[in-house]
């Protein structure tokens, strides 16, 4: 799949709903809990998150991959660890402000 910053996908095995801030340069997928992402819009069979992809997304974290090529949006809470490729994305954290001596 193409991810395009903008894109609105939900999980297939919960609740969790992202929102794509920055797409990688290549495609790729995006799966929480081990599936593979759908649009929003889209209906989806219920699944169950696969053993080594347990985890829970945050509302209103960014999440990013080791390379920072992707950034998502948690816009809505739940179960299933995300992923793009198979690579785990962890939550972004804020950066230092410098020291004011």
């Amino acid at each position: 799949m193409e991810l395009k910053a903008g894109m609105q996908l939900k999980s297939v095995v919960g609740t969790t709903e992202v929102v794509v801030i920055r797409a990688p340069d290549h495609p790729g997928t995006l799966t929480s809990g081990g599936e593979p992402m759908v649009g929003r819009d889209d209906d989806a069979a219920a699944g169950e998150v696969r053993s080594g992809s347990e985890g829970t997304v945050l509302l209103g974290k960014r999440y990013v991959d080791a390379a920072g090529s992707v950034e998502v949006l948690c816009t809505k809470p739940g179960d299933g660890a995300l992923a793009l490729d198979g690579e785990p994305l962890e939550v972004k954290s804020a950066k230092p402000l410098p020291s004011s001596d």
